[in-house]
């Protein structure tokens, strides 16, 4: 069966589009894990569009009916998550022989979750990693995608309470993978 999903480079005009489907994913998708305080805080900053990712070409749109339907990407860069303007922002580069490739921002449009469009992303994301010299993975997942990464071959880590300009955290899964792992 085709999918009816089409992936792309991301591009700098997709930038306001991006930064709308990554805000109505999280109000949409992460609501029963976390708090409508804990939200506001994250996004913009721990939940957000890394610009960078879009530069360095690693970060894929989705599109589906002619609309963005989700994104997501990888970084050879050390930042493990965050937004532009976000925390622990550290950009030199990876050495895929001894660093995991960090897979970062995928989110789907609430239209279009839970029809397998995470897994594709992450499959493409995985794939463009690995041509890149990569054989390890490693993200900051939220709460919401921990059952879909450990299905994928991801394991746990390290929990993370991540502070908010809000006063509030936000709980962060640190997982990994090696790209042998079985799915």
């Amino acid at each position: 069966m085709r999918s009816p999903f089409t992936l792309r480079l991301a591009t700098k005009a997709d930038i306001p589009a991006l930064q709308e489907l990554i805000e109505a994913s999280v109000r949409g998708l992460h609501g029963g894990e976390y708090t409508q305080a804990q939200m506001d805080g994250a996004l913009g900053t721990v939940l957000g569009l890394d610009t960078q990712l879009i530069q360095d070409r690693t970060y894929f749109v989705a599109e589906a009916a002619g609309r963005l339907a989700g994104c997501g990407g990888w970084s050879k860069r050390r930042t493990l998550f965050g937004a532009d303007p976000g925390p622990d922002r550290e950009p030199e580069l990876l050495d895929p022989a001894r660093d995991a490739a960090k897979v970062r921002a995928i989110f789907v449009h609430p239209e279009f979750a839970r029809r397998g469009l995470g897994s594709l992303l992450l499959a493409r994301v995985e794939a463009a990693a690995w041509a890149a010299g990569f054989r390890r993975f490693e993200m900051g997942s939220t709460l919401t995608g921990v059952p879909l990464y450990r299905l994928r071959g991801y394991t746990e880590v390290e929990h993370l309470a991540v502070p908010l300009v809000n006063g509030e955290a936000l709980p962060v899964v640190r997982m990994v993978k090696h790209a042998d792992a079985e799915e």
